[in-house]
């Protein structure tokens, strides 16, 4: 829409001249309406602009202090975790494997490439800030039509034209939309950087965690490896027993039954070993042969289990996954109130010096320069409801991204609380599994004995040999279990991660 507003001039009526009317009283008369029409046409043109009305959402981040978990996560004087976490078990390999992930891994490459897009995407938002200036230089050679507004000698003619230029743009923001998108950028930064730390803590973790599952399945061959050893002990103790005429073919088919069966199950335990090194060197970011070159673990207990004080309030800062969703709730903020900027005015300057002449003769001269000045204007008023769609876009955005921080900070308590009470229980297995398997063992040494002396059938042998094995698998997996759960509750407590320190415009409005 625009306005235009002209002038001319009038001769004066004789009943003018008559009561003595000059030209300016004339002139008045005329554009006095005119004047006291403007603002309301103003006013009422802006009235018809488009506008955010009634768009706005109410959704919150939540509070961690407001969540009932005293307790499910009590305060207990303990450690956060440190940076080097995992060398508390007391195997330098574990570390030295970590370390090389971090350095070869590809999907840290991947979250490496993503925090420099975000890092340029941000030098964007903040070359938007500032003035532009640019130069340029052209030539063309045209013929000027003798019939258009060239005027001879140009016109009919064949000429060439030099430009030579330098301008300048900046747009006044006003309204603060460069500044909330270059915020927003810098948030997305901050969430992307965020998001790249919680990628070494789930592939550290998961290196740990591999690490120990190749520990018990070490565990589980050594107690293989002896229950084949008993076996076959039984299986000579009933050849013999068979030739003195004391057991039947039955029982010798069982014996050679059960070691075969013994057997079978070392032999899968050789392939769990060879799948887990497998996996460990896919984690390195390696070949499958790097795994293949993994010692055996010599993993110790660990540290004692404790959670820190002042759970769950401290989480959010020391949780990279918790720190990456809220920088992404501030990045919607910003966007939002850059969408909101959009209904308003944008005020652009702009100026140009330069040369322009015909021909190479006269470009250089004063006669040739060209320049120009001025504001640029655009104001949006009626856009078929693009604007409100955008922000109600950008409102939706925010309401994902909330829930999607309360979602994870949901998730963050529950899993602490849940690796917490695992590790708990397994504690309190652990002290009757040891005596089950103390018991299952000497029983499974002295019923041997007696079936050696003829004082006890071989299905009593083979029965203490069976519950034996049972308890020391028992055994080893529950410690297993509880080493794992170490290496999943210090991932779950953010893994030695600190929110690092940002300035005050950059903290996000709680």
């Amino acid at each position: 829409m625009s306005w235009i507003m002209s002038t001319s001039t009038t001769k004066l009526s004789r009943h003018d001249l008559r009561i003595g009317r000059s030209p300016g009283d004339r002139r008045a008369r005329l554009v006095r309406p005119a004047v006291c029409v403007l603002p309301v046409l103003m006013a009422a043109v802006l009235a018809g602009c488009a506008n955010y009305a009634g768009i706005t959402s109410d959704k919150r981040m939540a509070d961690a202090s407001t969540y009932a978990a005293t307790q499910s996560i009590p305060a207990e004087q303990g450690r956060w975790p440190s940076a080097d976490w995992a060398a508390q078990f007391g195997d330098a390999q574990l570390k030295a494997l970590i370390d090389e992930a971090l350095q070869t891994n590809p999907s840290l490459e991947k979250a490496r490439a993503r925090v420099a897009a975000a890092a340029a995407f941000s030098e964007g938002a903040n070359a938007n800030t500032l003035p532009q200036v640019g130069a340029g230089y052209s030539w063309a050679r045209q013929r000027f039509s003798e019939s258009a507004l060239v005027p001879p000698p140009f016109a009919g003619a064949w000429q060439s034209e030099n430009k030579a230029f330098t301008n300048a743009s900046y747009e006044l923001d006003v309204w603060g939309k460069n500044r909330e998108a270059l915020k927003s950028a810098v948030s997305a930064q901050h969430a992307s950087e965020a998001e790249a730390e919680q990628v070494k803590l789930t592939l550290s973790g998961a290196i740990a965690r591999a690490y120990n599952e190749l520990a018990r399945l070490y565990a589980l061959h050594d107690i293989a490896q002896d229950e084949v050893r008993q076996r076959r002990e039984v299986l000579r103790v009933t050849n013999g027993r068979v030739t003195l005429g004391l057991d039947t073919e039955v029982e010798k088919r069982t014996a050679e039954a059960n070691l075969a069966a013994s057997e079978v199950a070392l032999s899968s335990l050789d392939g769990g070993l060879q799948r887990t090194r497998y996996q460990l060197g896919a984690l390195l970011g390696q070949g499958p042969d790097r795994g293949l070159a993994i010692r055996r673990p010599a993993l110790g207990t660990g540290d004692a289990v404790r959670l820190p004080d002042n759970l769950p309030a401290d989480l959010v800062s020391r949780r990279p996954d918790i720190v990456a969703a809220r920088w992404r709730v501030d990045a919607t903020l910003h966007d939002i109130k850059v969408a909101k900027a959009e209904f308003y005015p944008d005020i652009n300057l702009s100026a140009m010096i330069g040369l322009d002449a015909f021909g190479w003769g006269r470009f250089l001269r004063a006669a040739s320069r060209t320049a120009s000045v001025g504001p640029a204007i655009h104001l949006p008023i009626f856009d078929g409801g693009a604007l409100r769609a955008q922000l109600k876009g950008r409102y939706a955005e925010f309401d994902f991204a909330v829930a999607h921080y309360n979602e994870t900070l949901v998730n963050a308590l529950t899993e602490v609380a849940t690796q917490l009470s695992d590790i708990r229980a397994v504690d309190a297995q652990i002290d009757n599994a040891v005596r089950a398997d103390t018991a299952a063992r000497r029983a499974q040494t002295l019923a041997l004995a007696q079936y050696k002396a003829g004082l006890t059938t071989q299905l009593t042998a083979l029965n203490a040999q069976t519950n034996a094995l049972a308890s020391s698998q028992a055994l080893a997996n529950l410690r297993m279990t509880r080493r794992d759960g170490q290496i999943a509750l210090a991932a779950a407590l953010g893994g030695g991660y600190t929110e690092p320190a940002v300035s005050e415009d950059e903290k996000v409005t709680r």
